[in-house]
């Protein structure tokens, strides 16, 4: 594998910062937004009315339609036309995903939704700016129309930023996202390889006892005191129509607190065993397992306070940072496949059964553990005791794949990979690709 240089780019990385807003900048804002928010319902409205008719309602005509709408309006083209037009690119590209969904036929429950109207109470405001929007002078952030905004700079920015997102969340507070070239921080060698299984009970296991990540419950241990909180905001509603009280409104911010404190527990402790892990291991085999999977199940709620989806992202994004060979794995018979000789069992594993006892070899390990070192199997990795050993059934499946193949140009073992199944590798740009189902040598990103 090629190990790219420390200054090379590979994608584009958010720095996020935190926003000190006067009342005059914020009015600005607001401002700012309502024009925004008038345009995407706009288009909306025209988007409707062109499917009725049959008429096209692409990005080209919808930026023509801008420059009649401001030239109409006094009140909109008084404000910039940057955030405007970007607005309009965010509803076409939103339009154009779900009519490509709908084109291709996919299940209405998998398609994604045509754009709707913004509400004023719902929608919270977001303005995109490119290069042409916004400068940075003097350690502040100077947007088009005059408006100048401190930031507060808790990290240098790595490079120029190309373009800026400024956004209010369920508090109050004002954030600003740059975008600019992310870059490559190689780590030292160390020939370490890991495999990891995401669960429930723990939201990772891995092949390595140290590495376990164990589940934190952030969120069960804030549950009393979010249900407070929405239980005061139930009794201090007000009818539909009528403005809320400040009681009400106070119980949504501390709500929101709430679920914002939990949010960045996760992300803190998902950031922190992902760099832990890349920074052992050259090699990382990891289950591509989707969360979405278990949010229709039992065990739905604590699933998602394991956060699992986020871990994953996580361990993704700092291997692409470091340029670690991470591979994502098919979960298909991960759990009934034995990780030391391959055989698959004949019964089926209740969720209550934790141990997993091979019929064929005599394997005895935890459940979880014969999952991780699946993982290292079918990526093509030499862990301990997979080494040269055969994966296929004993009963000569034809689907079964034998590790006995001559070494790879690489110096490593054919990618052990089932009929039907395979591997994703996430290359630093950030894509994935799925690997071939022939027998043909695993080459690293």
């Amino acid at each position: 594998m090629t190990t790219p240089s420390a200054g090379s780019e590979t994608g584009y990385a958010r720095y996020t910062y935190r926003l000190r807003v006067s009342s005059n900048a914020e009015a600005a804002l607001r401002e700012e937004w309502d024009r925004c928010r008038w345009v995407w319902n706009q288009c909306v409205a025209d988007s409707r009315e062109a499917f009725r008719t049959g008429a096209t309602c692409g990005l080209a005509q919808l930026d023509k339609r801008l420059t009649g709408w401001r030239s109409e309006h006094h009140w909109l083209g008084s404000g910039a036309s940057v955030p405007q037009q970007q607005t309009i690119r965010s509803f076409a590209a939103s339009r154009a995903k779900a009519m490509k969904d709908v084109k291709n036929r996919l299940p209405v429950p998998q398609r994604a939704g045509m754009p709707k109207f913004k509400k004023r109470d719902l929608a919270s405001p977001t303005l995109n700016y490119t290069l042409r929007g916004f400068r940075i002078k003097g350690g502040r952030l100077l947007l088009a129309g005059r408006v100048s905004l401190s930031v507060v700079w808790s990290r240098p920015l790595p490079a120029a930023p190309s373009s800026v997102r400024v956004h209010l969340d369920r508090l109050g507070h004002w954030y600003a996202s740059f975008v600019v070239p992310s870059t490559t921080e190689p780590l030292p060698a160390t020939g370490a390889v890991i495999g990891i299984d995401w669960g429930v009970t723990v939201t990772a296991t891995t092949t390595s006892d140290a590495y376990d990540l164990p589940h934190p419950e952030y969120g069960k241990r804030s549950a009393g005191a979010l249900a407070r909180y929405q239980r005061m905001m139930a009794r201090r509603r007000r009818p539909k129509g009528k403005a809320q009280s400040r009681g009400y409104l106070e119980a949504r911010k501390q709500a929101a607190k709430v679920a914002k404190k939990v949010a960045r527990q996760r992300a803190d402790t998902a950031r922190k065993w992902a760099k832990r892990v890349v920074r052992d291991h050259d090699r990382i085999a990891v289950e591509d397992f989707r969360p979405k999977f278990t949010a229709k199940s039992t065990l739905a709620r604590k699933a998602a306070d394991g956060a699992i989806g986020a871990t994953k992202t996580a361990l993704i994004e700092m291997s692409r940072k470091h340029v670690r060979d991470l591979r994502l794995v098919h979960p298909a018979h991960t759990t009934t496949d034995c990780a030391r000789c391959g055989a698959r069992a004949k019964h089926a594993l209740p969720l209550s059964q934790r141990i997993y006892a091979c019929t064929v070899c005599g394997a005895v390990s935890s459940r979880d553990k014969n999952s991780a070192h699946m993982m290292l199997a079918r990526a093509g990795f030499d862990p301990d005791g997979v080494d040269r050993v055969s994966l296929g059934h004993p009963q000569g499946d034809p689907s079964s794949v034998s590790l006995k193949s001559p070494p790879s140009r690489e110096g490593r073992i054919q990618a052990p990979t089932l009929a039907g199944f395979g591997t994703r590798r996430v290359s630093r740009n950030g894509s994935t690709r799925s690997s071939t189902r022939s027998s043909r040598p695993s080459r690293p990103i």
